[in-house]
């Protein structure tokens, strides 16, 4: 048996016995801190870190308070490293919020977390109830946050696919439960009203009707108790914290109904609306749970993504396998995959080929051939072959983990249009209840009798629910669909700016062109070197940059050949030490003078040895397929197409009569690409498209910045938007679902908008029911949300 304390490893006391279930087996405990902190583990889904702990946990204490353990529990390094993700001194996390009703209860959420010091940003999805949060945890803590939350009235913890998936399903029961017993007590009410109503013309006895009465008010009150509880919890919270949401209006209807209701039934006067408050509130969690499932499908695919990580990886130390953790790999480790295995971590491949399937990240369900100095990402799968990976991100900074993060805070951003949808929200919300004392004063006056049904009406029906959603289940869905493509949206202004754009300004290598570069000739122009000595010296130091050009030596490289200080001048070429010597490798225009330049202009690279020229060599570089249909597709939609290349103007003439661009500029260094972009910005709004380190600059400059999946990790991390399918063609879907994302919002903001101007009048006119009321602004946000849906279909 077991001496120690499974939590801090300390002895356990004689005659003391306490136990906690961590993975089904019960661990003994020392004493009651070590119970209470492993057991808050445990409740938070977090005994991951018993298994990717590397030494024993500090002793619990027992006097802290449960609900603080559970949050100061968080701020442990060791915890962390599941779920966070460091930037210098800022942490970045997403985080599952519980009790999320509607698009006010985010905002809520920001507006309080916003006043912390320390915090630099946080952006909460109403429609995936995620929040992605960053702070300076030198000057608050995680804990804090969470706490922060947790007084404006609602849940928060890291965000984890099973988790998230086992909170879902677990709130649909509730969902469900909620209404089978609502809807079945509302169908016995319906008939003892249908009972009640046909007695008043038949002279019922009053024992019978007070009977009647009295039985329909017992089946009421779990309705509105248990039934519409989630309506009051909402309307609390949004008091609480001093603001307005759509939940007051609704809470204040079914109470004041279901009280005049008791009132009339205990002093036998009046009328009862039990059958009114049953219906509504069952239709009202109709509507709720018809947003629930649809939310949850808006969210589902980076959950889903969340998945395809692996959780353990055959990593090989000292020539021998070893089964381990995933989530414990850090750069450097070499790992096996073998065949049909998920790559555990973001890595570079030392040995082997194999296809590997990519589709979780760019859509594209062919296999990419990859082999030795060819990136691969966790999550994808690999093909036939053996691969030995070395680990270069893993955990949070893998490619996938950026993906889901940014995703989430893209999906979560507000246009300007939603910001002002957000304040309007909350004094509409102020109007509804003003206008709703006038109607019930004035009918009151007027007709007495209906003066209840049509200020019940007014609650109601003008809810603002649409109005709320019109904006995040737009965007939570484009994003989606884009992510499904292999396009992946980095920046939050995306979705506003590309449907803007007037012109698009395309790098040549790489972009235009595969950049899959062969060598086509080496021209020696001395005698001290041979052809393949020159071209072991060019892949030794082309070895440094990732460059598209570098990955034609690769093949030649010689690993006996060792380059020193290693000098990389972006978009003109490497400079190195080889034995003792000086060997530069780049552009004409960078190495050779203006006499010699024009015999070698032609020629892709120069190679110098001691500044003395040794060769020059020409590549071959093959325009993509799909190039000429996107600048063909551009022209039609009177889209600028334009060509910033650091090639030479034969090169670029090349690409030129090819695809009949607009305008070119060759011969480019990175400072002169972002002078030219930034000219151009006087005529044009502009996206840019590159994937190169010289490119990071005019990406800075541009409106929009789009990056190959291909590019440099530099590139793709300056990017707006990544092109992980690494398909030209994924800019006419990137363009094709931004305008229908606007379009989809201007509908869902008309629709909204409208309802409530046509309702309104009615409402406080008396023409509409609480039926009709109740109806209606269900099936208005019902119709925001599956308008919203469509975008996941668009072709």
């Amino acid at each position: 048996m077991n001496t120690s304390c499974f939590h801090c490893g300390e002895a356990i006391p004689k005659g003391f016995s306490a136990f906690v279930t961590i993975d089904n087996t019960p661990q003994p405990m020392c004493c009651i801190g070590c119970e209470a902190v492993a057991q808050t583990i445990v409740d938070n889904q977090l005994t991951d870190y018993y298994r990717f702990r590397t030494e024993s946990a500090p002793k619990g204490e027992a006097l802290i308070p449960e609900q603080l353990q559970k949050r100061t529990l968080l701020d442990e390094e060791s915890l962390q490293s599941e779920f966070i993700y460091q930037d210098g001194e800022f942490k970045e996390a997403i985080l599952t919020v519980e009790g999320i009703s509607c698009a006010a209860c985010a905002w809520l959420i920001e507006m309080q977390i916003n006043q912390l010091s320390g915090v630099s940003s946080i952006s909460v999805n109403a429609t995936t109830q995620r929040a992605n949060i960053r702070w300076n945890d030198n000057v608050i803590k995680l804990s804090d946050i969470l706490i922060a939350i947790e007084k404006v009235g609602y849940h928060a913890l890291p965000f984890k696919a099973n988790d998230v998936e086992k909170s879902n399903k677990a709130q649909s029961k509730a969902f469900i439960k909620r209404l089978g017993i609502s809807g079945i007590l509302m169908m016995q009410v319906m008939m003892i009203a249908v009972g009640l109503y046909f007695g008043a013309f038949s002279d019922m006895d009053e024992h019978i009707e007070v009977y009647l009465r009295y039985t329909s008010l017992f089946l009421t009150f779990p309705i509105v108790t248990y039934g519409a509880f989630i309506f009051y919890t909402g309307a609390f919270n949004a008091l609480k914290a001093k603001r307005l949401s759509m939940d007051v209006p609704v809470s204040i209807a079914i109470i004041l109904a279901f009280i005049a209701s008791t009132w009339a039934t205990i002093y036998q006067t009046g009328e009862v609306y039990f059958e009114s408050v049953s219906m509504f509130t069952f239709l009202l969690l109709i509507g709720k749970f018809l947003e629930f499932r649809a939310r949850n499908r808006a969210a589902e695919v980076s959950a889903n993504l969340l998945k395809l990580m692996p959780m353990t990886a055959t990593k090989l130390s000292e020539g021998a396998e070893e089964y381990v953790v995933a989530r414990t790999l850090i750069p450097s480790d070499i790992v096996i995959v073998k065949p049909g295995e998920v790559i555990p971590a973001d890595g570079v491949i030392t040995q082997g080929k194999s296809p590997i399937n990519e589709a979780m990240l760019s859509g594209e369900q062919m296999p990419v051939d990859k082999q030795v100095g060819d990136s691969v990402f966790a999550g994808t799968i690999n093909g036939d072959g053996n691969l030995l990976v070395e680990v270069k991100q893993a955990g949070n900074a893998s490619f996938l983990s950026q993906l889901i993060r940014v995703s989430e805070a893209s999906q979560a951003h507000k246009p300007k249009i939603a910001q002002l949808s957000d304040s309007i929200a909350q004094y509409f919300v102020a109007t509804i209840l003003l206008t709703a004392i006038g109607t019930a004063i004035y009918w009151q006056q007027h007709m007495p009798s209906e003066a209840f049904w049509i200020t019940l009406s007014v609650l109601v029906a003008t809810c603002p629910c649409a109005l709320s959603l019109a904006t995040p289940t737009a965007l939570t869905c484009g994003t989606t669909r884009l992510n499904r493509s292999g396009i992946m949206v980095k920046s939050s202004h995306v979705m506003e700016t590309v449907p803007e754009i007037n012109a698009i300004a395309f790098d040549k290598t790489g972009t235009l062109t595969t950049g899959d570069f062969e060598i086509a000739e080496v021209k020696l122009l001395t005698n001290d070197y041979d052809k393949s000595t020159i071209l072991a010296y060019a892949a030794s130091i082309e070895a440094h940059s990732e460059h598209p050009i570098a990955k034609a030596f690769a093949s030649y490289r010689d690993f006996k050949i060792i380059s020193d200080q290693v000098e990389i001048d972006a978009g003109n070429g490497v400079t190195g030490i080889i034995d003792g010597k000086q060997v530069k490798i780049g552009k004409p225009k960078w190495l050779l003078n203006n006499t010699e330049l024009q015999q070698f202009s032609s020629y892709a690279c120069i190679i110098t040895i001691d500044n003395k020229t040794i060769a020059a060599i020409s590549l071959i570089d093959n325009i993509r397929d799909d190039a000429k249909n996107v600048i063909d597709s551009l022209r039609r939609d009177n889209i600028a197409s334009i060509m910033l290349s650091g090639d030479n103007q034969e090169g670029c003439n090349k690409v030129q009569q090819a695809l009949q661009l607009q305008q070119v500029h060759s011969q480019l260094t990175a400072t002169d690409k972002m002078h030219t972009l930034k000219a151009l910005q006087d005529n044009y709004t502009i996206a840019m498209i590159g994937d190169g380190i010289n490119d990071t600059p005019v990406f800075g400059a541009a409106h929009v910045s789009i990056a190959m999946g291909s590019g440099t990790e530099v590139a793709k991390s300056g990017a707006d938007v990544i092109l992980l399918s690494n398909r030209l063609n994924s800019i006419n879907l990137l363009r094709n679902i931004a305008k229908k994302t606007k379009l989809i919002i201007w509908q869902n903001y008309g629709w909204a908008f409208g309802y409530n101007a046509i309702v309104l009048p009615l409402a406080v006119c008396g023409y509409i029911t609480p039926y009709m009321a109740v109806i209606g602004m269900s099936l208005s946000s019902i119709l925001v949300i599956t308008n919203s849906l469509r975008l996941l279909k668009v072709k």
